[in-house]
C-alpha cells in the first residue's frame, strides 16, 4: 500500500476521516487486464484507490467471497460492456472494516465491521485491499459471524431477495419452489421464503437434500435421481428458476398456479449483447423478454421475470438481521489467500469444490 505523508495535529489524539483517507492511494488488487482462464488474472501490488464520493465507503477488505458471475466475467461474459473498460477488478461480496468515509456517509463509522456487495456491473470489484462502495450496498457486519461467513452472504443474499420480495412479493403461508437450491442463492431463497412463513419445496443435489431440509424446506428433491414432475405435488405460487435452460423453464412454469411469479436468473441480455453486439443484442433481449411474458401470461396465466441483484438497503438490513439470528448462512466449502486467487478459480472452474469459495486478505 502506498501513502501520503502528513503531519497529524497534536492537539487531536484520533486522526480525522479526511486524513485516514487520504493516506491510502493505491493498494493491492486482483486485475483482469484481458479475458481467458484463471492465467490472466495478476495480482498487482500498487493499484490506485479512487477519490470516494460523498455517498461512498473505503472497506478494508477482509474476506470476499468468488461469485459464479465472477469466473463468467472472467472468461469473457459481459465482454460487449466490460472489454472496452479493461482491466477490470473482479469481486462482488465483501467484508472487512470501514476505513474511511464521504462526506454525506451517516449510518456508517471509521472502524466499523460490514458487510455488502456491489452491483453486477461495478468496474472496480472487491478483489482488492481496499473496496469502494456506495453506502446502501453496505451494513454492520453481526459479530456473532466471522469476515469469512459474511462475504459469502450479500451477493446470493440479494439477488433471492430481489426476486422474492420485489418480484413475487411472496408473503405467509405461500408455496413457493425453488430450482437449484443447494446453490448459493437458492439455499438463500429457501432460508428468505421459510423467514416469510412460507411453504418450501426445492429441488438439489443428492448431497445437499439434509442442509436443505435442515434450512425449513417441506420438501427437497433429488433432480439427479427422481422424477421431479411425479415428485413435487400441487401448484405454486412462485417458482425461482436458479439452473435457467429450456427444461426447467418448461418445469417451472407447468407448477405455476395462474397468477404466479417464474423467476430466472438467467436472461438473455448479455449472451445477447455478446453475441450480436450492443446496439442489436440489447433490443433483441428485450424483445425476447417481452414475448415470453405476453406468452405466459395468455396461456398460463402467469408473470415471466429475468431477476438480477441490485442495491437494496432495506433487503441488506433484512439480510444483516437474519444473519444475526442464524437464520441465513451460506455455507463457505474452502478459504484461499488472496495470493492463491489463480487456483481458487482454477478450482471453481474444474468443479472440485461445489461450494462457496472465499478469498481471504490478511
Amino acid at each position: 500500500m502506498q501513502v501520503l505523508k502528513s503531519h497529524r495535529n497534536v492537539n487531536n489524539s484520533v486522526w480525522s476521516l479526511r486524513f485516514v483517507r487520504f493516506m491510502v492511494t493505491s493498494c493491492r488488487a486482483v486485475v483482469l487486464p484481458r479475458f481467458g482462464g484463471p492465467q490472466v488474472l495478476e495480482v498487482r501490488p500498487n493499484v490506485e484507490v479512487p477519490d470516494l464520493k460523498a455517498n461512498e465507503v473505503l472497506v478494508r477488505t477482509r474476506a470476499v467471497s468468488i461469485n459464479p458471475l465472477d469466473t463468467r466475467m472472467r472468461s469473457g461474459y459481459g465482454r460487449s460492456i466490460f472489454e472496452p473498460l479493461l482491466p477490470l477488478i473482479l469481486g462482488r461480496d465483501v467484508s472487512g472494516e470501514v476505513a474511511a468515509v464521504g462526506a454525506s456517509v451517516k449510518s456508517l463509522t471509521v472502524g466499523q465491521e460490514v458487510f455488502g456487495a456491489l452491483h453486477p456491473t461495478a468496474v472496480r470489484g472487491t478483489y482488492t485491499d481496499y473496496a469502494v462502495l456506495s453506502e446502501d450496498e453496505l451494513t454492520p457486519k453481526p459479530a456473532s459471524v466471522t469476515h469469512v461467513e459474511a462475504s459469502a452472504i450479500p451477493f446470493a443474499a440479494l439477488t433471492a431477495w430481489r426476486a422474492l420480495k420485489s418480484t413475487a412479493r411472496i408473503t405467509k403461508g405461500q408455496r413457493l419452489l425453488v430450482v437449484g437450491g443447494g446453490g448459493a442463492v437458492g439455499f438463500a431463497a429457501v432460508q428468505f421464503s421459510v423467514a416469510s412463513g412460507c411453504h418450501v419445496t426445492a429441488t438439489c443435489g443428492s448431497k445437499s437434500i439434509d442442509r436443505v431440509l435442515a434450512a425449513g424446506a417441506e420438501q427437497a428433491v433429488d433432480y439427479s435421481s427422481e422424477d421431479l414432475e411425479v415428485a413435487i405435488k400441487g401448484k405454486f405460487d412462485a417458482v425461482l428458476d436458479t439452473i435457467g435452460g429450456p427444461e426447467t423453464e418448461r418445469l417451472g412454469i407447468s407448477f405455476l398456479k395462474r397468477g404466479g411469479h417464474y423467476m430466472t436468473l438467467h436472461g438473455e441480455t448479455a449472451s445477447f449483447a455478446d453475441h450480436y453486439g450492443l446496439a442489436f443484442g440489447l433490443p433483441l433481449a428485450t424483445a425476447v423478454l417481452l414475448k415470453k411474458r405476453l406468452q405466459y401470461w395468455y396461456s398460463h396465466g402467469i408473470e415471466y421475470s429475468y431477476t438480477y441483484m441490485r442495491a437494496d438497503a432495506e433487503g441488506l438490513e433484512e439480510i444483516r438481521r437474519l444473519s444475526e439470528a442464524g437464520k441465513l448462512k451460506i455455507p463457505v466449502d474452502k478459504t484461499f489467500p488472496v495470493t492463491q486467487v489463480k487456483e481458487a478459480h482454477e478450482a471453481k472452474d474444474k468443479r472440485l469444490i461445489p461450494g462457496k469459495v472465499v478469498l481471504e486478505f490478511d
